[in-house]
């Protein structure tokens, strides 16, 4: 992979990231909400609500707002919270942390069990334990996450009372009791990344193991296990890593509607207070910062892509 490609996609995410930030400054200000009026109060009077939006500059044009908060976030300046009156940098690196070890559990688990069982229903194709999974697969795919984390409180923490139902604790509080209250939000995103990618593997296995250069290794009188490694599982791969990488944009999306659920204080969360309350600048900051989360995952499937097949040269 040489520098110019790495110049080049850098420049890429950062003109994406560019174009979100427009998007996200000007929907933000077409929001029902007034910055004045938030910091102030309802029963704030004419005079205050005149001096305070002179201060922070919303008299300006858009255009000036804009270069300006852009300015702002080029420095890690994101200004303040209008809810907390704290800076909002610190706080969204600190719900993001809870969201990327939630999300790092969840993908991790899907790898986990994924791949062996997509393997396992390509090499065991219309057997019962591919109908098995490709059945599992169905089911959990079907079910939204409101569905699966609902239905996960009531049975593994109201009727058995094996797991506690909701909240947070820091891992570094308690390593045992965090990881015991991420079982439940762990499992809820997982259930449809296992389902997904599965289904992916499996099928991209069970075309690749019908393909010629499959068929002559066999021919060379390689065991099984190698032909399946070194030859089918490598190319059937390759589509998987796009797979997760896009899956990514759903563990985005779906973490908001878990951390709600289980009282996760995550960047999920942390938005969905911030609109709530109108804290239009932490809504700017999730929004660009989920965003270049997307970005960065995208391009680490580039750098496993190539990793993966030495054919693929990007330059």
């Amino acid at each position: 992979m040489s520098g110019r490609y790495l110049l080049r996609r850098t420049g890429l995410i950062l003109y994406t990231l560019l174009v979100v930030s427009v998007l996200v400054f000007g929907i933000t200000q077409v929001l029902p909400a007034d910055a004045a009026t938030m910091l102030l109060g309802e029963n704030a009077t004419p005079e205050q609500l005149a001096a305070i939006r002179e201060r922070l500059g919303l008299n300006d044009p858009i255009w000036t707002q804009y270069l300006r908060w852009l300015g702002g976030v080029v420095t890690g300046d994101f200004g303040t919270s209008m809810r907390t009156g704290l800076p909002v940098l610190p706080q969204i690196a600190e719900a993001l942390s809870r969201s990327l070890l939630l999300a790092a559990l969840s993908i991790g688990l899907m790898l986990v069990l994924a791949l062996p069982l997509g393997i396992l229903a390509a090499v065991r194709r219309g057997r019962p334990v591919d109908l098995l999974v490709s059945l599992a697969s169905y089911v959990g795919i079907s079910l939204p996450e409101f569905v699966t984390a609902t239905l996960a409180i009531l049975v593994f923490a109201d009727w058995l009372g094996w797991l506690p139902p909701t909240g947070y604790v820091p891992l570094t509080e308690d390593p045992a009791r965090s990881l015991l209250h991420l079982i439940l939000p762990v499992a809820t995103i997982s259930l449809i990344l296992v389902a997904h990618v599965s289904r992916m593997v499996r099928s991209e296995l069970v075309d690749a193991l019908h393909t010629d250069y499959v068929r002559a290794a066999r021919l060379k009188g390689l065991p099984e296990r190698v032909v399946l490694r070194r030859h089918a599982l490598r190319n059937a791969l390759l589509p998987t890593i796009t797979i997760v990488a896009l899956d990514v944009g759903y563990v985005l999306g779906g973490i908001i509607v878990v951390e709600e659920i289980f009282a996760i204080p995550g960047i999920g969360r942390t938005l969905i207070v911030a609109v709530q309350n109108r804290d239009l600048p932490m809504i700017q900051a999730g929004a660009l910062v989920m965003a270049a989360t997307y970005c960065i995952a995208n391009f680490l499937a580039d750098l496993a892509y190539a990793a993966l097949d030495r054919r693929i040269q990007y330059g």
